[in-house]
Protein backbone atom coordinates (compact mmCIF):
# COMPACT_ATOMS: atom_id res chain seq x y z
CA UNK A 1 0.00 0.00 0.00
CA UNK A 2 1.28 3.09 -1.48
CA UNK A 3 0.71 4.79 1.93
CA UNK A 4 2.63 8.79 1.91
CA UNK A 5 3.84 7.08 5.45
CA UNK A 6 5.97 4.69 4.02
CA UNK A 7 7.97 6.56 1.65
CA UNK A 8 10.68 8.77 1.08
CA UNK A 9 11.95 11.62 -0.97
CA UNK A 10 13.57 11.12 -4.19
CA UNK A 11 16.75 12.73 -5.09
CA UNK A 12 16.12 17.13 -5.64
CA UNK A 13 12.94 16.49 -3.36
CA UNK A 14 10.92 19.55 -2.38
CA UNK A 15 11.71 20.84 0.75
CA UNK A 16 9.03 23.55 1.13
CA UNK A 17 6.17 23.26 3.84
CA UNK A 18 3.76 22.12 1.96
CA UNK A 19 -0.18 21.70 3.03
CA UNK A 20 0.44 17.91 3.43
CA UNK A 21 2.42 18.21 5.83
CA UNK A 22 0.80 20.54 7.79
CA UNK A 23 -2.44 18.48 7.74
CA UNK A 24 -0.10 15.37 8.94
CA UNK A 25 1.80 16.91 11.66
CA UNK A 26 -1.47 18.83 12.74
CA UNK A 27 -3.36 15.86 12.54
CA UNK A 28 -0.73 13.96 14.78
CA UNK A 29 -0.63 16.66 17.41
CA UNK A 30 -4.29 16.86 17.62
CA UNK A 31 -4.31 12.50 18.36
CA UNK A 32 -1.67 12.89 21.12
CA UNK A 33 -3.77 15.83 22.59
CA UNK A 34 -7.44 14.03 22.76
CA UNK A 35 -8.13 11.23 25.21
CA UNK A 36 -8.31 8.02 23.71
CA UNK A 37 -11.92 7.97 23.92
CA UNK A 38 -11.86 10.73 21.87
CA UNK A 39 -9.45 10.19 19.52
CA UNK A 40 -10.94 6.93 18.98
CA UNK A 41 -14.47 8.18 18.13
CA UNK A 42 -13.10 10.88 15.95
CA UNK A 43 -10.77 8.76 14.28
CA UNK A 44 -13.89 6.25 13.61
CA UNK A 45 -16.25 9.25 12.24
CA UNK A 46 -13.50 10.68 9.56
CA UNK A 47 -13.40 6.25 8.61
CA UNK A 48 -16.76 6.49 7.83
CA UNK A 49 -16.93 10.01 5.69
CA UNK A 50 -13.84 8.31 3.77
CA UNK A 51 -16.08 5.61 3.35
CA UNK A 52 -18.94 7.84 1.48
CA UNK A 53 -16.36 9.89 -0.02
CA UNK A 54 -13.84 7.47 -2.07
CA UNK A 55 -15.99 5.14 -3.81
CA UNK A 56 -13.19 3.91 -5.48
CA UNK A 57 -11.34 2.89 -2.82
CA UNK A 58 -13.84 1.29 -1.40
CA UNK A 59 -14.94 -0.19 -4.67
CA UNK A 60 -11.32 -1.64 -4.51
CA UNK A 61 -11.91 -2.83 -0.96
CA UNK A 62 -14.78 -4.64 -1.94
CA UNK A 63 -12.90 -6.81 -4.37
CA UNK A 64 -9.85 -7.14 -2.10
CA UNK A 65 -12.27 -8.89 0.46
CA UNK A 66 -14.22 -11.05 -2.04
CA UNK A 67 -11.07 -12.05 -2.95
CA UNK A 68 -10.14 -13.07 0.25
CA UNK A 69 -13.30 -14.40 1.94
CA UNK A 70 -15.07 -15.54 -1.97
CA UNK A 71 -17.79 -14.00 -4.21
CA UNK A 72 -20.40 -15.15 -1.44
CA UNK A 73 -19.57 -12.04 0.81
CA UNK A 74 -22.54 -9.38 -0.91
CA UNK A 75 -24.82 -6.64 -0.01
CA UNK A 76 -24.69 -5.88 3.91
CA UNK A 77 -22.32 -8.28 4.66
CA UNK A 78 -20.03 -7.18 2.35
CA UNK A 79 -20.36 -3.13 3.15
CA UNK A 80 -20.07 -3.82 6.66
CA UNK A 81 -16.66 -5.43 6.02
CA UNK A 82 -15.68 -3.07 3.75
CA UNK A 83 -16.71 0.15 6.38
CA UNK A 84 -14.54 -2.52 8.83
CA UNK A 85 -11.72 -1.97 6.93
CA UNK A 86 -12.13 1.59 6.65
CA UNK A 87 -12.01 1.80 10.11
CA UNK A 88 -9.10 -0.43 10.86
CA UNK A 89 -6.90 2.01 8.52
CA UNK A 90 -8.34 5.20 10.63
CA UNK A 91 -7.39 3.10 13.40
CA UNK A 92 -3.54 2.45 12.36
CA UNK A 93 -3.36 6.20 11.25
CA UNK A 94 -4.95 7.43 14.90
CA UNK A 95 -2.18 4.77 17.27
CA UNK A 96 0.15 5.53 14.88
CA UNK A 97 0.30 9.35 15.61
CA UNK A 98 0.44 8.32 19.34
CA UNK A 99 2.66 5.83 19.46
CA UNK A 100 5.94 7.61 19.59
CA UNK A 101 4.90 9.17 22.81
CA UNK A 102 3.86 6.47 24.86
CA UNK A 103 6.15 5.14 27.43
CA UNK A 104 7.60 1.86 27.59
CA UNK A 105 5.18 0.29 29.99
CA UNK A 106 2.18 1.41 27.61
CA UNK A 107 3.61 -0.18 24.80
CA UNK A 108 4.50 -3.14 26.35
CA UNK A 109 0.55 -3.37 27.89
CA UNK A 110 -0.90 -2.70 24.66
CA UNK A 111 1.10 -5.84 23.07
CA UNK A 112 1.01 -9.99 23.04
CA UNK A 113 2.26 -11.96 20.87
CA UNK A 114 2.64 -15.76 19.41
CA UNK A 115 5.87 -16.76 17.61
CA UNK A 116 8.32 -14.03 18.99
CA UNK A 117 10.61 -17.45 19.33
CA UNK A 118 11.32 -17.68 15.83
CA UNK A 119 12.81 -13.86 15.91
CA UNK A 120 14.56 -14.68 18.81
CA UNK A 121 16.00 -18.01 17.68
CA UNK A 122 17.30 -15.58 14.38
CA UNK A 123 19.02 -13.00 16.07
CA UNK A 124 20.97 -15.61 18.85
CA UNK A 125 22.61 -17.36 15.67
CA UNK A 126 23.99 -14.18 14.93
CA UNK A 127 22.32 -13.27 11.81
CA UNK A 128 18.60 -10.87 12.44
CA UNK A 129 15.12 -12.20 10.72
CA UNK A 130 14.27 -10.88 8.00
CA UNK A 131 9.82 -10.04 8.70
CA UNK A 132 8.22 -10.08 5.70
CA UNK A 133 4.52 -8.14 6.55
CA UNK A 134 1.42 -8.12 4.71
CA UNK A 135 -0.07 -4.28 5.11
CA UNK A 136 -2.66 -5.41 8.22
CA UNK A 137 -3.46 -4.08 11.35
CA UNK A 138 -0.30 -1.92 13.33
CA UNK A 139 3.16 -3.25 12.14
CA UNK A 140 4.68 -0.11 13.87
CA UNK A 141 3.34 -1.38 17.28
CA UNK A 142 5.35 -4.54 16.99
CA UNK A 143 8.50 -2.90 16.15
CA UNK A 144 8.39 -0.08 18.55
CA UNK A 145 7.85 -2.90 21.50
CA UNK A 146 10.65 -5.00 19.68
CA UNK A 147 12.80 -1.98 19.86
CA UNK A 148 12.09 -0.83 23.46
CA UNK A 149 11.21 -4.06 25.50
CA UNK A 150 13.35 -6.59 24.38
CA UNK A 151 15.60 -4.18 22.84
CA UNK A 152 16.27 -5.75 19.60
CA UNK A 153 17.03 -3.06 16.73
CA UNK A 154 14.91 -2.66 13.98
CA UNK A 155 14.96 -1.15 10.41
CA UNK A 156 12.57 -1.10 7.45
CA UNK A 157 12.63 0.07 4.05
CA UNK A 158 10.28 3.25 2.56
CA UNK A 159 9.46 4.29 -0.74
CA UNK A 160 10.08 8.03 -2.18
CA UNK A 161 7.60 10.84 -2.45
CA UNK A 162 8.44 14.36 -3.34
CA UNK A 163 7.24 16.05 -0.22
CA UNK A 164 11.19 16.16 1.49
CA UNK A 165 9.39 17.70 4.39
CA UNK A 166 6.71 15.36 5.11
CA UNK A 167 9.40 12.76 4.58
CA UNK A 168 11.83 13.60 7.20
CA UNK A 169 8.92 14.43 10.13
CA UNK A 170 7.88 11.39 9.38
CA UNK A 171 11.05 9.59 9.47
CA UNK A 172 12.11 11.11 12.87
CA UNK A 173 8.60 9.73 13.97
CA UNK A 174 9.60 6.48 13.63
CA UNK A 175 13.07 6.76 15.21
CA UNK A 176 11.06 8.31 17.86
CA UNK A 177 9.22 4.46 18.09
CA UNK A 178 12.85 2.88 17.54
CA UNK A 179 12.53 1.97 14.14
CA UNK A 180 15.31 3.01 11.78
CA UNK A 181 14.22 3.90 8.14
CA UNK A 182 16.39 3.41 4.97
CA UNK A 183 15.49 5.09 1.78
CA UNK A 184 14.44 2.70 -1.09
CA UNK A 185 17.10 2.87 -4.06
CA UNK A 186 20.35 1.35 -4.73
CA UNK A 187 22.21 1.35 -1.97
CA UNK A 188 19.30 -0.18 0.32
CA UNK A 189 20.47 -4.01 -0.39
CA UNK A 190 23.81 -3.26 1.15
CA UNK A 191 22.61 -1.24 3.77
CA UNK A 192 20.22 -3.79 4.99
CA UNK A 193 22.59 -6.83 4.30
CA UNK A 194 25.16 -4.79 6.97
CA UNK A 195 22.03 -4.47 9.13
CA UNK A 196 21.44 -8.39 9.03
CA UNK A 197 24.69 -9.04 10.36
CA UNK A 198 25.19 -6.51 13.19
CA UNK A 199 21.73 -8.09 14.61
CA UNK A 200 18.97 -5.49 12.87
CA UNK A 201 15.77 -6.95 12.50
CA UNK A 202 14.51 -5.87 8.98
CA UNK A 203 11.26 -5.36 8.57
CA UNK A 204 9.80 -5.30 4.90
CA UNK A 205 6.05 -5.13 3.78
CA UNK A 206 5.75 -8.09 1.32
CA UNK A 207 2.34 -7.98 -0.31
CA UNK A 208 2.40 -5.54 -2.81
CA UNK A 209 5.03 -4.64 -5.25
CA UNK A 210 5.38 -0.59 -5.77
CA UNK A 211 7.01 0.63 -8.82
CA UNK A 212 9.24 -1.91 -11.58
CA UNK A 213 10.22 -5.45 -10.96
CA UNK A 214 8.41 -7.37 -8.94
CA UNK A 215 8.11 -11.47 -8.67
CA UNK A 216 5.30 -12.88 -10.66
CA UNK A 217 3.27 -14.78 -7.96
CA UNK A 218 -0.33 -16.63 -7.10
CA UNK A 219 -1.40 -14.72 -4.87
CA UNK A 220 -5.56 -15.56 -3.51
CA UNK A 221 -5.50 -17.49 -6.66
CA UNK A 222 -4.69 -14.96 -9.57
CA UNK A 223 -1.21 -13.36 -11.01
CA UNK A 224 -0.12 -10.76 -9.38
CA UNK A 225 3.85 -9.08 -8.73
CA UNK A 226 5.05 -9.04 -5.43
CA UNK A 227 8.74 -8.04 -4.03
CA UNK A 228 11.19 -9.95 -4.59
CA UNK A 229 13.98 -8.20 -2.08
CA UNK A 230 12.89 -11.23 1.01
CA UNK A 231 13.64 -13.59 -0.75
CA UNK A 232 16.91 -12.17 -2.11
CA UNK A 233 18.31 -10.96 0.70
CA UNK A 234 17.75 -14.05 2.28
CA UNK A 235 19.28 -16.24 0.01
CA UNK A 236 22.28 -13.79 -0.18
CA UNK A 237 22.82 -13.63 3.77
CA UNK A 238 20.92 -16.70 5.17
CA UNK A 239 18.62 -15.02 7.18
CA UNK A 240 15.22 -16.45 8.33
CA UNK A 241 12.01 -14.84 6.44
CA UNK A 242 9.40 -15.05 9.40
CA UNK A 243 5.53 -14.34 7.68
CA UNK A 244 4.36 -11.94 10.62
CA UNK A 245 1.35 -9.80 11.02
CA UNK A 246 0.25 -7.37 13.80
CA UNK A 247 -3.53 -7.30 14.10
CA UNK A 248 -5.30 -5.13 16.16
CA UNK A 249 -6.72 -6.84 18.80
CA UNK A 250 -9.96 -5.08 20.83
CA UNK A 251 -7.74 -1.72 22.07
CA UNK A 252 -4.19 -3.69 21.69
CA UNK A 253 -2.44 -5.46 19.51
CA UNK A 254 -1.30 -9.07 18.58
CA UNK A 255 1.71 -10.17 16.80
CA UNK A 256 1.89 -13.55 15.26
CA UNK A 257 5.43 -15.00 13.57
CA UNK A 258 5.26 -17.64 11.50
CA UNK A 259 7.69 -20.58 11.12
CA UNK A 260 10.82 -19.40 8.54
CA UNK A 261 10.12 -19.96 5.06
CA UNK A 262 12.86 -22.22 3.32
CA UNK A 263 15.46 -19.93 1.73
CA UNK A 264 18.29 -22.51 0.31
CA UNK A 265 20.01 -22.67 -2.79
CA UNK A 266 18.66 -24.58 -5.60
CA UNK A 267 19.63 -23.64 -8.52
CA UNK A 268 19.89 -20.09 -10.80
CA UNK A 269 19.36 -17.10 -8.18
CA UNK A 270 16.23 -15.94 -9.82
CA UNK A 271 14.19 -19.48 -10.26
CA UNK A 272 15.61 -19.28 -5.92
CA UNK A 273 13.72 -15.98 -5.90
CA UNK A 274 10.54 -16.93 -7.46
CA UNK A 275 10.37 -20.04 -5.63
CA UNK A 276 10.84 -18.48 -2.08
CA UNK A 277 8.76 -15.47 -3.11
CA UNK A 278 5.61 -17.59 -3.75
CA UNK A 279 6.07 -19.65 -1.00
CA UNK A 280 6.14 -16.08 1.11
CA UNK A 281 2.85 -15.39 -0.81
CA UNK A 282 0.95 -18.23 0.84
CA UNK A 283 2.04 -17.85 3.86
CA UNK A 284 0.81 -14.35 4.10
CA UNK A 285 -2.53 -15.59 2.74
CA UNK A 286 -2.76 -17.60 5.84
CA UNK A 287 -1.79 -13.96 7.80
CA UNK A 288 -4.50 -11.98 6.11
CA UNK A 289 -7.31 -14.54 6.15
CA UNK A 290 -7.21 -14.44 9.37
CA UNK A 291 -8.59 -10.50 9.79
CA UNK A 292 -9.04 -9.87 6.38
CA UNK A 293 -10.68 -6.55 7.49
CA UNK A 294 -7.76 -5.25 8.52
CA UNK A 295 -5.61 -5.45 5.27
CA UNK A 296 -5.03 -2.25 4.72
CA UNK A 297 -4.80 -2.77 0.40
CA UNK A 298 -7.06 0.02 -0.77
CA UNK A 299 -4.91 0.14 -4.56
CA UNK A 300 -4.81 -2.00 -7.12
CA UNK A 301 -3.13 -5.10 -6.76
CA UNK A 302 -3.59 -7.59 -9.49
CA UNK A 303 -3.94 -6.90 -13.52
CA UNK A 304 -7.94 -7.56 -13.11
CA UNK A 305 -8.25 -4.68 -10.59
CA UNK A 306 -7.12 -1.82 -13.04
CA UNK A 307 -9.60 -3.58 -15.71
CA UNK A 308 -12.38 -3.84 -13.35
CA UNK A 309 -11.45 -0.13 -11.77
CA UNK A 310 -11.21 1.78 -15.61
CA UNK A 311 -14.97 0.06 -16.06
CA UNK A 312 -15.93 1.44 -12.44
CA UNK A 313 -15.00 5.03 -13.93
CA UNK A 314 -16.75 4.64 -17.29
CA UNK A 315 -19.89 4.05 -15.59
CA UNK A 316 -19.77 6.43 -13.12
CA UNK A 317 -19.08 8.99 -16.04
CA UNK A 318 -21.88 7.23 -17.74
CA UNK A 319 -24.12 8.11 -14.77
CA UNK A 320 -22.91 11.14 -13.90
CA UNK A 321 -23.55 12.62 -17.83
CA UNK A 322 -26.32 15.27 -17.82
CA UNK A 323 -29.54 14.72 -20.17
CA UNK A 324 -33.04 13.76 -19.09
CA UNK A 325 -32.31 10.68 -21.18
CA UNK A 326 -29.91 9.55 -18.71
CA UNK A 327 -32.35 10.32 -14.95
CA UNK A 328 -33.40 7.17 -14.78
CA UNK A 329 -30.36 5.50 -15.27
CA UNK A 330 -28.64 7.77 -12.72
CA UNK A 331 -31.74 7.27 -9.94
CA UNK A 332 -30.69 3.69 -10.04
CA UNK A 333 -27.23 3.92 -9.69
CA UNK A 334 -27.83 6.54 -6.96
CA UNK A 335 -30.61 4.07 -5.43
CA UNK A 336 -28.08 1.01 -5.47
CA UNK A 337 -25.18 2.90 -3.90
CA UNK A 338 -27.94 4.03 -1.19
CA UNK A 339 -28.09 0.26 -0.76
CA UNK A 340 -24.94 -0.24 -0.30
CA UNK A 341 -24.54 2.44 2.30
CA UNK A 342 -27.58 1.72 4.06
CA UNK A 343 -25.68 -2.19 4.19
Amino acid sequence: MADPAEKAPPTGGTHRLTADTVLYRSGAALARRLPRPVGTALARGISRSAYHLLPERRFITERRLQRVCGPDLQGRALAHKVQEAFESYARYWYDGARLAYLDDDAVDAGFTHQGFHHIQDAVTSGTAPILALPHLGGWEWAGTWMARIPGYPVISVVEPIEQARLFEWMVEERRRMGIDIVALGPDAVSVLIRSLRVGQVVCLLADRQVGRGGIEVQFFGEPTLLPGGPATLALRTGAPILPTAVYQDGPNHHGVVLPPIPAQRQGRLRADVARVTQDLAYALEELIRAAPEQWHLMQPNWASDEDALRRFRQERRMFERPGPQDAPRRLGAEQADRETVIG
